[in-house]
């Protein structure tokens, strides 16, 4: 017995490899090993020799394992010394550049517009998102039965019953913070208010939140002049060229006169391209505000006067990075971010695209 130890513990500690390991494995414990065929002599022997041969046996057997299993474990642990030994990283390299995150384009345009509109003396204006629907409806001169006011166009909160307070409703434009402005500083005004908005309906150009930004200047001589001016710089300096805009006659119930603006714009193979052609492109509404609108706000409409206008921030966004579905901007994965997305030290130039 001591014999056949000493036998493979020797040959197992001087394998050269895995192959003569796996040999000596079968030779000692495989079906036909000879540690094998001398358990199956415990058959044979009376109860006296089995209790003193058997556990003497198992106890080779596993020994034998035992060596097998480290000398397997050593050889391969020298075979990865050799292969580290021929192979070698240089540490100094630099490492591939990939950003940790991006900046949302909606967050990057709302910025740019800001900046812009800064430069022509704007500031920034905030408010609730969720509004009475005063403040959302009746303070702008939009009357009871128009068809915004319906819940298949608003989203109005819940109400328990026995709660008699005034209907709230998600903000479904940014113009309530027009009015909440006014009350607090009174005129003059020079504001613009980007915010979520929020309006039930879904599709390629339309989502239930959305952005806006809209813009108020109130003072003694305002004019439809000064409006067209303020738009057409803006567009200039956010397309990076300058922009022609037209005026076409409109209704908006929170202004008067009021008018669509378009913008001059070509299209080639679907593309559109802003700032030349001979087609023009709707993209806001606008108008002089309402007399009514100016009373709701503690605005003296005999002393002051003034513009209004509103656009879509996402629609923006789209036009001047040509993403093609404004639903792409809640749905979609960090690849189109990652495509679309603003670094974090992208910041915008009071006169239109980026500057590091």
């Amino acid at each position: 017995m001591e014999d056949l130890r000493n036998k493979y513990l020797e040959l197992v500690s001087g394998a050269a490899d895995e192959a003569v390991l796996e040999e000596l494995r079968v030779q000692a414990v495989g079906k036909k090993g000879e540690i094998s065929l001398k358990m199956r002599e415990l058959g044979k022997m009376t109860p006296e020799e089995r209790q003193v041969m058997g556990p003497k046996l198992n106890a080779l057997k596993d020994e034998i394992n035992s060596a097998l299993a480290a000398k397997k474990a050593a050889l391969a642990d020298a075979a990865l010394d050799a292969r580290l030994k021929t192979e070698w990283l240089d540490v100094t390299l630099p490492s591939r550049t990939r950003r940790q995150g991006s900046i949302h384009p909606i967050s990057q345009v709302t910025e740019e517009v800001t900046a812009i509109f800064a430069d022509m003396g704007f500031a920034v204006a905030e408010g609730p998102q969720i509004e009475t629907d005063w403040y959302n409806f009746d303070a702008l001169n939009i009357p009871g039965h128009h068809p915004a006011r319906a819940e298949m166009d608003t989203f109005y909160t819940h109400r328990a019953e026995g709660d008699n307070r005034p209907p709230h409703v998600l903000r479904t434009h940014t113009s309530p913070v027009q009015i909440r402005t006014m009350e607090k500083t009174g005129a003059p005004i020079r504001i613009i208010c980007p915010g979520r908005v929020y309006r039930a309906d879904y599709d390629q150009t339309h989502t239930p939140m959305f952005h806006q930004v809209e813009g108020l200047a109130l003072g003694k001589d305002i004019s439809m002049a000064n409006l067209k001016w303020v738009l057409e710089e803006f567009f200039s300096a956010f397309f990076g060229t300058h922009v022609e805009t037209r005026f076409r006659a409109s209704h908006f119930p929170f202004t008067e006169p009021s008018a669509e603006v378009d913008i001059q714009c070509s299209w080639e193979d679907g593309q559109v391209k802003v700032g030349e052609g001979n087609d023009w492109l709707e993209v806001l509404g606008s108008g002089m505000v309402h007399p009514k609108v100016l009373e709701a706000g503690g605005i003296d409409p005999n002393e002051y006067q003034g513009f209004a206008f509103g656009i879509g921030i996402d629609r923006l966004a789209m036009l001047k990075y040509g993403i093609p579905d404004l639903r792409a901007f809640f749905d979609s994965d960090l690849r189109w971010l990652r495509h679309y997305g603003f670094a974090s030290l992208d910041q915008p130039t009071l006169h239109g695209g980026l500057a590091r």
